[in-house]
């Protein structure tokens, strides 16, 4: 009997990656500073990294990581209910609560690792989810597990939100509002308050990704979910603006006490590793007083979106550092990537199943490092492409 191959369905995946242009691989990167990596020989300008404020390479966090190494170790060695606690975990979760005007925090290991696994925890089957289209795909994994019902609104379309709350009259358990504050492959935000108010009068639990926010925006940076009222749950994360690594819920005392003791992601892994917590630390101290660097980065981003759009761009909605370049077709934006690296820029393509089909595009994560000559090479650079290709 002649079996099949019981590993074929991998070569057809790729396969059909390759045929669509959308199979990807890893590209190692030697980082030089804050904008700038090596790779094959080659430096690059980078302008996709999420280093919004330049803190990966801050000496006050790197001195933090080293001592905190030097007096607690390289690793936590155990989850936080086993012995995995240290006093400055604990320490950081009531910094980031009172920095954020909140009751409690909880440090996770990751962005991902949160959202996948607090929404596990917080649905059931008979809970409804409704998010928007636009959400992340680590939102969309902790909805999926869950085993929840869920609707997806029109993207920021606050009308279908509410259409769809008022059709919720069957008994379900819980209903959630998931969404996020700025949108990682658009760069534009949603409208708190009216999500706020829509949590409130359908009594609803309302549930922010704030990772692109944390640093840039809001009360001293801490993003804009940050002291608002109404807020059920919000997640950050610590390898964006903050330069570290790790992610955080911040919700009211009583939530965080269910979270530790039912949430599989919060239960089953070691904590974050003492470096790790010194370099937070050092980057919580810091936030107030970036506002310069908030302002110059906000400055930068409005510069570029209007450069862009002058040459005849798509921008979409973008109001942030985060600024798509929507070209639709994956030939395209891979075109424009390549001719980006051959002129010394790293601009990734950004291509479906990460985004919608039809909307390729490069995405540009712009940083308060990035300056205005960096700015001045990018569009040079894009309107020799423009010109060639038209």
């Amino acid at each position: 009997m002649v079996q099949n191959d019981k590993f074929t369905f991998i070569e057809s995946a790729l396969t059909e990656r390759v045929q669509s242009q959308r199979l990807r691989s890893l590209q190692p990167l030697q980082p030089i500073d804050v904008v700038h990596v090596a790779r094959s020989g080659q430096v690059l300008l980078n302008f996709s990294s999420n280093d919004y404020l330049g803190l990966s390479k801050h000496p006050t966090l790197i001195a933090a990581a080293q001592q905190y190494t030097e007096q607690y170790g390289t690793g936590a060695t155990a989850s936080r209910l086993v012995s995995g606690t240290y006093e400055i975990h604990q320490n950081l979760e009531e910094k980031l609560a009172l920095a954020c005007g909140r009751e409690a925090a909880l440090l996770f290991n990751s962005g991902f690792q949160a959202n996948s696994t607090i929404l596990a925890a917080l649905l059931d089957r008979q809970s409804l989810v409704l998010c928007d289209r636009y959400v992340h795909n680590s939102l969309l994994q902790g909805i999926l597990a869950s085993g929840a019902r869920f609707k997806r609104y029109a993207h920021n379309d606050l009308h279908q939100l509410e259409a769809a709350l008022q059709q919720a009259q069957q008994n379900y358990s819980r209903i959630l509002i998931v969404t996020e504050t700025v949108f990682s492959m658009d760069g534009d935000c949603s409208d708190l308050d009216g999500l706020i108010d829509l949590a409130e009068r359908y009594d609803a639990i309302l549930y922010l990704d704030d990772a692109h926010a944390v640093g840039v925006l809001g009360q001293a940076g801490m993003g804009l979910a940050a002291h608002r009222a109404g807020v059920d749950l919000v997640v950050g994360t610590f390898g964006k603006a903050f330069g570290a690594f790790g992610a955080f819920v911040t919700c009211s005392r009583k939530l965080c006490d269910y979270l530790i003791n039912c949430c599989p992601g919060f239960i089953y892994t070691t904590a974050l590793p003492p470096a790790v917590i010194g370099a937070i630390e050092a980057a919580l101290l810091l936030m107030p007083t970036l506002e310069s660097e908030r302002q110059f980065l906000r400055q930068q981003s409005n510069r570029l979106r209007t450069e862009l759009q002058a040459l005849g761009y798509d921008t979409g909605a973008s109001s942030s550092q985060i600024i798509p370049v929507l070209l639709g077709t994956e030939e395209k934006t891979l075109s424009l990537s390549r001719w980006l690296d051959k002129q010394g820029i790293l601009a990734t393509a950004i291509r479906p199943p990460t985004v919608a089909a039809g909307t390729a595009r490069i995405r540009l994560a712009l940083s308060s490092c990035h300056t205005p000559e960096h700015l001045d090479s990018l569009v040079a650079a894009i309107c020799i492409w423009d010109n060639i290709n038209h």
